[in-house]
């Protein structure tokens, strides 16, 4: 049987950019594949590459990084959340008041099949830009900015030399408390981090005690969790990053309690806490990747009564053009979705309670709610059309 191999620790991992360049793909396989690897980026490496089973069709790491004819399918479109409406000058996000989103880069060490950004790896994208001069001006003339996250692209896969300076003059807006660094390095090729000293150097010296560094980390499988990966997350710990953990459930590779409770508790053992479960974005070219609301929830739940109190801390949202909105609860009847965050600050914890609708992959597949609430809002300008009454059958479902 072909099970994953080791990959020799210490080796710098070799880029893979082509289909011809995976010999355990059949020419057929690749003749089939190439169409979705010209319309949607394809880049892997030896080192993730020698995770998958190559004898299991339904291999999940497989899954994450190796194209799929379903992805010509038509669905979804390529801004699902409407990134680009929020889009304050080149390079930055602001949609939620204490939070920027700096796009520093357009690259990823490899990239994910169902990306919610494929865009801005398209030739004719220009939200990204090196230069950010112009997104640090933003921030310093918003105090209410306290909060950057770092992304693109994978901003881990640059030079240290060019992420740092980025770092400083950061540090250098007293407004900025908190640095996040979304990257899916640590599960990629986590000898970026093992092997390069002055990255664990500029963690040290600018993630302190008051303001800390953020390692948004994304690992999707518990298989990703390898020796080696484990290494580099603790050398980042050590080196005085804050660690947590953030996935999107993805069909066919963590749609069940099993696979989600083992990543779970996995992370909470190494002491990094599981933050959001995304529902997967409804972007051009993932419709084979979407897990439905409910499904997921059913999962989600199923996975946390499994965990204990430290294990269970993430919670499952979708990352909606208005908002960060939680599955919050399900009855027999409805489903109950709640805003986190939210782009107009009027939204901000309000609950939505719609009637179940099981095919349903997104908000904006539900129908008119049965109830809203917000505790924001007066009274009189809550919509509370419909007095729910639950009957002894409708108790709540899993949690």
């Amino acid at each position: 049987m072909n099970l994953p191999v080791k990959f020799p620790t210490q080796k710098k991992p070799k880029y893979i950019t082509k289909l011809d360049q995976v010999p355990e793909l059949s020419s057929q396989e690749k003749e089939a594949l190439q169409p979705v690897a010209e319309k949607y980026i394809f880049r892997s490496n030896d080192y993730y590459n020698s995770l998958i089973n190559w004898d299991d069709p339904d291999d999940p790491i497989r899954k994450i990084i190796m194209p799929d004819v379903q992805e010509m399918d038509e669905w979804g479109r390529l801004d699902a959340s409407s990134e680009e409406a929020y889009t304050k000058v080149k390079g930055l996000e602001h949609k939620y008041s204490s939070t920027a989103l700096l796009l520093v880069n357009e690259v990823c060490a490899a990239y994910c099949r169902f990306c919610f950004r494929k865009r801005l790896f398209m030739d004719e994208n220009e939200e990204v830009t090196k230069d950010i001069s112009e997104g640090l001006e933003y921030i310093k003339n918003h105090k209410e900015v306290s909060n950057i996250l770092l992304t693109g692209g994978d901003p881990m896969i640059m030079a240290t030399t060019k992420l740092e300076p980025i770092i400083k003059k950061l540090r250098e807006i007293d407004h900025v408390n908190i640095i996040r660094i979304g990257t899916k390095i640590p599960a990629f090729n986590p000898y970026r981090i093992i092997n390069d000293p002055s990255l664990l150097e500029m963690i040290n010296k600018y993630s302190t005690p008051e303001k800390k560094i953020y390692v948004m980390a994304h690992f999707n499988h518990p298989r990703e969790l390898t020796d080696d990966a484990v290494k580099g997350l603790d050398l980042l710990s050590k080196a005085g990053a804050a660690l947590i953990n953030q996935t999107p459930m993805i069909q066919g590779v963590n749609d069940n309690p099993e696979v989600l409770t083992e990543l779970f508790n996995k992370l909470s053992f190494m002491g990094i806490p599981p933050y959001y479960v995304f529902l997967c974005r409804p972007t051009s070219g993932n419709k084979s990747y979407s897990v439905p609301i409910e499904k997921a929830y059913e999962i989600f739940e199923t996975a946390r009564t499994r965990c204990s109190g430290l294990a269970k801390r993430a919670r499952l949202v979708m990352s909606h053009a208005t908002g960060k909105i939680e599955v919050a609860a399900m009855t027999q009847k409805t489903i109950v979705f709640k805003y986190t965050r939210a782009a107009e600050d009027i939204d901000s914890g309000k609950v939505m309670v719609f009637n179940r609708k099981p095919e349903a992959s997104w908000l904006d597949d539900y129908e008119n709610p049965v109830e809203e609430y917000s505790v924001l809002s007066s009274p009189a300008n809550q919509k509370s059309d419909v007095q729910l009454s639950f009957d002894p059958v409708d108790e709540i479902l899993i949690g």
